[in-house]
């Protein structure tokens, strides 16, 4: 096959695969930073891109999904030359010239040349095999048929009590449905805030009506009940698997290199790290190395928003000095509780805590020592402090982690700010 030839700098053709968040974001910032090329939008879904988030934290309240042309992201049909939705992208070759990505849609395949092509494809819900009639939760497709098997009375077996299978959970509950969920691990949410944190939004469960059961290992599951390998099973009316998801990069095998999750691995400009240069990778799709934070696995809706600005910056050359790196965020609404994570929790942290769990807002604060012994600050989780939230982005998102005073810090009384030195 041959390869499109070099094109100057910036490019002159442009293929965006993927049309959610982050494709659009994609989009809006190439025609924002004044990207005149052709452009090409290529999208799975035939719906305009829309908010994944309230799918599960707005189940019950809001039954059209949440357009993003309305939040004011903008409108594929005005920044894309062409716009093809109802495609998905099968293969890409690629090298440091250029790329070619062949699509199959309603009335065919054919091929799409690029100067660069940005791989915005999101994730796709794992669904293991044989758990044949076993719902998730990830379109608005789901979300419908959700809102119609679920009310008062019926009962919701959910696998996973990680950000989506406890934020449905909630809703469930709050519909007057009975919820047992069922998490693998000996905490919910273990693998992100670390065993101590995790034991602490145990009591949240029982306090909301949910029935929670850790270290429960399912064997097999099905449309009407859960077998847990220690022989016990849970019958239910629904089921539903919230057990992760995985990048939708199938269609990148032997183009470009993967993460072991499947992920493109890319640097702060969205260069795929060991790559062609003609291939660029953000969002769900995408692995972002940190200088600051190491591998920061994406799968959530912050990266969809804002890391298209620093591709965009770094593929048009726009961007003066380095490249912003934001720390990861994460926010949820669950169980009666705002909460949010901002940083990467490591693992065998310190933990310092603002505020008494149980008795009120309080934060939990993950610390680690720097060679010289100095405390630096590596993640924060809220609980109902939003005061927080900002300092933690700020200092987080510094070039490298910030000192903390850990007993000023201790005292929810203290400002955060004040509690924390940039390096």
């Amino acid at each position: 096959m041959s390869l499109p030839s070099r094109a100057p700098r910036p490019p002159a053709r442009v293929v965006v695969v993927g049309a959610g968040l982050a494709g659009l974001r994609t989009a809006a910032e190439l025609r924002g930073r004044g990207f005149g090329g052709e452009l090409t939008v290529v999208g799975a879904e035939t719906r305009p891109p829309y908010d994944r988030p309230p799918l599960s934290k707005e189940l019950f309240t809001r039954t059209e999904p949440l357009w993003l042309a309305g939040e004011g992201y903008g409108e594929l049909p005005e920044l894309a030359d062409v716009l093809l939705t109802g495609h998905r992208a099968v293969a890409l070759e690629a090298d440091d010239d250029g790329a070619r990505v062949t699509v199959h849609g309603p009335s065919g395949a054919w091929e799409l040349a690029a100067d660069v092509v940005v791989v915005a494809t999101g994730a796709d819900p794992v669904r293991v095999p044989g758990w044949d009639g076993v719902a998730t939760l990830h379109d608005p497709d789901d979300a419908a048929r959700l809102r119609e098997l679920l009310g008062p009375n019926t009962h919701l077996a959910v696998v996973g009590a990680g950000w989506i299978g406890a934020e449905l959970a909630t809703v469930a509950a709050e519909q007057g449905a009975r919820v047992t969920v069922l998490e693998g691990g000996p905490v919910p949410l273990g693998h992100v805030l670390g065993p101590e944190v995790g034991r602490l939004l145990l009591p949240w469960y029982a306090a909301h009506g949910v029935e929670l059961r850790c270290g429960a290992q399912v064997a097999r599951a099905g449309a009407v009940g859960v077998e847990l390998s220690d022989g016990g099973r849970v019958t239910a009316d629904v089921v539903v698997a919230a057990v992760g998801v995985r990048p939708s990069t199938a269609w990148l095998a032997g183009a470009v290199p993967l993460t072991p999750r499947g992920a493109v691995p890319v640097d702060l400009g969205g260069r795929v790290r060991g790559g062609p240069a003609s291939v660029r990778a953000v969002g769900d799709s995408a692995d972002r190395y940190s200088p600051r934070d190491g591998v920061v696995p994406g799968a959530h809706w912050d990266g969809a928003l804002n890391h298209p600005a620093a591709l965009v910056a770094d593929l048009l050359g726009t961007e003066d000095g380095d490249l912003p790196d934001p720390a990861p965020y994460v926010f949820s609404t669950q169980l009666g509780h705002e909460l949010t994570v901002v940083g990467q929790a490591p693992p065998g942290a310190e933990l310092v805590l603002r505020g008494k769990p149980g008795n009120g807002p309080w934060t939990a604060l993950y610390v680690t020592r720097d060679p010289e012994g100095a405390p630096r600050l590596r993640a924060g989780f809220t609980v109902d402090r939003p005061r927080d939230v900002g300092p933690l982005r700020r200092a987080l998102s510094a070039p490298h982690h910030p000192v903390v005073d850990v007993a000023a810090a201790r005292d929810p009384r203290t400002q955060l700010r004040r509690a924390l030195t940039p390096a």
